[in-house]
This record gives C-alpha cells, structure tokens and sequence, in this order.
C-alpha cells in the first residue's frame, strides 16, 4: 500500500469527487499520513467492506480453527496513571469528555487476513501484515442529494447483566458522556453542513462478540451540505478531523492531554476510512483494530473519560472491547 502525506490525500479527493471518480481514502489520527485509490474495486492490496460495497466477492476462508484470543493487558496501575493524567485535565476544565485508549498485546490463532474474511462487521478494512478494522462506527454517510448524516456511539455495557438496557440508559456518567459526543458531532456537521439536528437521540445497538454481547447507545444527528459537494469532499471530511467519539471536547486541549496521556501515536487506529461510489460516501471510524508489529499483534481499544467516571470501570471496559465480532 503506496501511503501519502494527509494534506494529499485530501486534495486526491478533491480532485476525484470534481471528476465524479470512486474512490477508497484513508487517514491516520495524527492527520500526517493516509491512503488513496481510485476507482478501488480494480485493486486487492487492500480489501474493504463498507455496508454492501466491496472490492472482492466471497472469498474461502483459510482457517476453520476455533477462534482463540488470549489478552496480554496492560497493569490496572500503568491505566491508572494514565487516567489521573486525563482526570486532572477534566477537573481543570481543560476537557469535559476524553477519549482514552489503550495498545494490549494478544495471542491469536487467527492470521490478520482471516480474522478480516471471518468477521462480520458494518465496515471492514484489511491492509496485509499491517492492520485490520472491523467497526461498528460510522464517521459519515453523505447521500445523492447532499444529505450528511453521523451515528456517534458513546455508552457501552455487557449484555449479561441484570437490566442491561435499562441499567445504561439511567446511568449518569453514560448519559452525561453520550450528551457531551452529540454535542461535539452536531457542533461538528455544522462547520460543513446547513439545518443540523438530531434526528433520533440514544437508542440502543447490540454488538455481537466471540464472547459476549454487548449494548451501545447511539444516536443520528443529521444536515444538508451545498449542491456542490463533490468539490468539496476533502474538505469535508477534513474539517471534521480527528473524529470527535474518538478525541474528545474541545477538540483542541483534548488531543494535547491525549498525546501527554498516552505517549505514543495512535497512527491508523482511530483513524477514518472511506469510500465514494461517485454519488454518495460512506466512512467509518477506525475502532475494533488489530495491528502487527515485528510479529506481534496489538488489539487497540479504549472508552470515553469524564470527570465522574470511575478508572476501575473504565478499564474493564478497555477489556471487554478487546474481542473478534465472529
């Protein structure tokens, strides 16, 4: 895979939504770096699945084996340390929600390309020896008519537990933490779009995993961008950069007590990808990744942190992310 630096890729698709020309776009959390290919249904060094669109029919899976995922994390106490860092900033008022996310060593019997052919999520991506997503998230849909709409996901609980649904819809720091997301993904749209709203606030998806299931509560916030959009497809995605479920509010002190926090590059993680069909684009956020490195894989995951949020919870969260949607 040929990787760009941010600023072109943008201006790639630019340049080929002026053309009316599909293409497949990606780009790291830092903005630095991305990927680009037109017309991606012609190439196969990088699969996708993007809700119905794909650049490769059903492929025969090469392993049968029974999924095996074995969690190396991260201490309780070296988690903690990281989210007294966020909390204080919280408390100052530097952040009033952050995203903070976690790189766990895992033991899997699954090759990268497997897990990409055996899961079953709304959007997948597989860059070989590299990475793969499978997310639930979208970032943006953007329709013919102009019409772009967002799905922010905030608020996760396990199934299993005694009025589940019930229990995350009334819990504070869950609808403090969703409020503040669609506060931020509204304020968001609006730099790019006219008449946002929230069409339908905090339902509820179940996620499917190898070993439980999980609830998460979403909601759709939509508006309408200019006729000529496809000019301007760069630009849009661009402006609403690093996704706002993924960095926090305001966007700006957030992603510095992130950086303070977490003290590596997310790179592709939490990243965006995309594809346009020459009419409408669909992107999704870059959650639920596996990357290998030097032969090891690492599952990224993490959860939203507010000032009421309890550390304990949280990283049991880190962990219950960290699973194969099979």
């Amino acid at each position: 895979m040929i990787e760009y630096e941010a600023n072109l890729v943008c201006k790639k698709m630019i340049e080929a939504g002026r053309k009316r020309v599909p293409f497949l776009f990606g780009v790291d959390f830092e903005m630095t770096k991305g990927f680009f290919f037109e017309r991606p249904m012609e190439q196969d060094s990088v699969l996708f699945s993007l809700e119905g669109h794909s650049n490769h029919t059903e492929i025969e899976q090469n392993s049968s084996a029974i999924p095996l995922l074995i969690k190396k994390p991260e201490s309780y106490e070296n988690y903690f340390s990281k989210f007294q860092i966020v909390h204080t900033a919280l408390k100052k008022g530097n952040s009033f929600l952050l995203n903070l996310t976690e790189k766990t060593a895992i033991e899997c019997n699954l090759t990268l390309e497997d897990i990409y052919l055996r899961s079953h999520a709304l959007y997948k991506i597989l860059v070989p020896d590299k990475f793969v997503c499978f997310s639930p998230e979208t970032f943006v849909k953007i329709s013919s008519s102009g019409e772009i709409l967002s799905y922010p996901m905030k608020g996760t609980i396990d199934a299993s537990l005694p009025n589940a649904e019930e229990r995350l819809m009334e819990d504070y720091k869950e609808t403090c933490e969703h409020n503040t997301i669609v506060d931020l993904i509204r304020n968001d749209l609006s730099i790019v779009a006219d008449n946002v709203h929230v069409r339908k606030f905090r339902y509820v998806d179940v996620l499917e995993t190898n070993q439980k299931k999980l609830l998460q509560t979403s909601s759709e916030i939509c508006g309408m961008l200019s006729d000529n959009y496809h000019e301007r497809l760069g630009s849009i995605i661009f402006d609403m950069l690093p996704a706002g479920s993924i960095s926090g509010a305001p966007k700006r002190s957030t992603v510095n007590t992130i950086r303070k926090a977490e003290k590596i590059n997310r790179g592709y993680y939490t990243g965006v990808f995309g594809y346009y069909d020459g009419e409408t684009l669909d992107s999704a956020v870059m959650i639920r990744y596996i990357e290998k490195e030097n032969g090891n894989y690492y599952f990224r995951s993490g959860g939203g942190i507010t000032v009421n949020s309890n550390p304990e919870e949280e990283y049991q969260e880190v962990l219950d992310k960290i699973y194969l949607p099979l």
